[in-house]
């Protein structure tokens, strides 16, 4: 059974889906491994690497594609652009997928349709669930660590001030207000790292447990307060507010938005679009060269105005939508993500190659597409409603 490795493609993605480290248990585990030529470089790992533990180097993308039954990936399929294919018209029919797919947002939408009828098997990393036996291969979790303490420091790059309390011959600039909205484990990397900075902090969330973290780490809890019972899902998670109650959060932080130097946001649901909570009008309302990173952009973006995959500067203010805030830190991020894939691959074939577990509660809650079917909840009630 050939496991294959291609090398990424999203403009800036650094990563790899696996370390020679990784690969070297994956040929223990009896899978023949496949990585393309060049794969590993941002990673700071060369293909001779690779090949010391056992892998096949290839030199393009499409035998990886052909000759794999199983991919490992980091991000969705995407239009290659040296080929002019998109990468899922690249795979064989029936191959299993494993990546970060984000079947909730929009972009997203048509390439789950494309895997789903070309009977490709397609689990996505973003799905896995909260409990003891899966945070080993919980890399959404491990992602959102880098992405917390990358935001800020994305952020302290485009902000055209200091960020620290700095006294001077001529007085003193006072700290950069920083708004942190959504506080899980993105939310609270941030906060960390933005104190570590020097900024004034602000954090709001809808949860209690999570407003109670993010005091303790010194950043004031803003806001208003949501029902429990509204706001806290299965497994802890952040629950879809309705209509009023998304406007109702707008008005509560539209004043501190309005305030804030910088704005961190990362408020989701799982396997819903993220919640747009910062509208045109209120982006209108910042200082000139405010900064927001919009770390919500793979599932639709908490601002309206955030463009995905880019950089941009809208009334003044810049907005930052990139999908892949982890590729930028490729080292440390690809060593976690690699170590949850393994963990992930390891307990699908637990049985054995020949049998994928498939009733697995884990396997069951990443499947995306199977069997010429699209079987994730959160797309097709999505794709019901449209």
């Amino acid at each position: 059974m050939i496991l294959g490795i291609p090398k990424e493609i999203l403009h800036d993605e650094l990563r790899v889906a696996a370390l020679p480290e990784t690969v070297a248990e994956y040929v223990k585990m009896g899978f023949e491994v496949m990585v393309q030529s060049s794969a590993g470089d941002g990673a700071l790992q060369p293909d001779a690497e690779y090949e010391k533990v056992g892998a096949k180097i290839v030199a393009d993308a499409q035998t990886v594609f052909t000759q794999s039954d199983v991919i490992l990936k980091v991000k969705q399929p995407w239009v290659n652009e040296e080929t002019g294919q998109h990468e899922v018209d690249m795979m064989r029919e029936g191959v299993i997928l494993v990546t970060f797919l984000h079947p909730a947002a929009p972009p997203n939408h048509d390439m789950i349709q494309m895997l789903a009828a070309k009977n490709i098997t397609a689990l996505t990393m973003d799905n896995i669930p909260r409990i003891s036996r899966a945070q080993t291969m919980d890399a959404l979790t491990s992602m959102s660590t880098v992405t917390g303490y990358r935001s800020v420091i994305i952020a302290a790059d485009l902000f055209p001030k200091f960020i620290p309390m700095i006294g001077t011959a001529i007085g003193t600039i006072r700290p950069a207000k920083m708004l942190v909205v959504g506080i899980g484990v993105v939310g609270l990397q941030a906060i960390a790292a933005a104190k570590r900075l020097g900024a004034s902090i602000m954090a709001v969330d809808i949860k209690e447990d999570a407003r109670k973290a993010a005091d303790s780490l010194g950043a004031k809890v803003v806001g208003f307060d949501v029902p429990p019972e509204l706001a806290v899902g299965e497994g802890g998670y952040a629950k879809a507010l309705t209509p009023e109650w998304i406007e109702k959060e707008r008005k509560g932080i539209e004043p501190y938005v309005a305030e804030a130097d910088i704005v961190i946001l990362s408020a989701l649901v799982p396997g819903e679009i993220a919640p747009v909570l910062i509208t045109d009008d209120m982006v209108r309302k910042m200082k000139p060269g405010s900064v927001i990173i919009d770390v919500s952009i793979d599932q639709g973006g908490n601002c309206e105005i955030a463009e995905g995959g880019r950089l941009c500067v809208k009334h003044g203010v810049h907005l930052c939508g990139l999908w892949n805030i982890p590729g930028s830190m490729p080292v440390h991020a690809s060593w976690l993500y690699s170590q949850n894939m393994l963990a992930y691959v390891k307990n699908l074939f637990k049985n054995g190659l020949d049998k994928p577990d498939w009733a697995d509660e884990i396997v069951r809650h990443s499947l995306v597409t199977r069997d010429g079917k699209i079987m994730h909840q959160g797309l097709l009630k999505i794709l019901n409603q449209k």
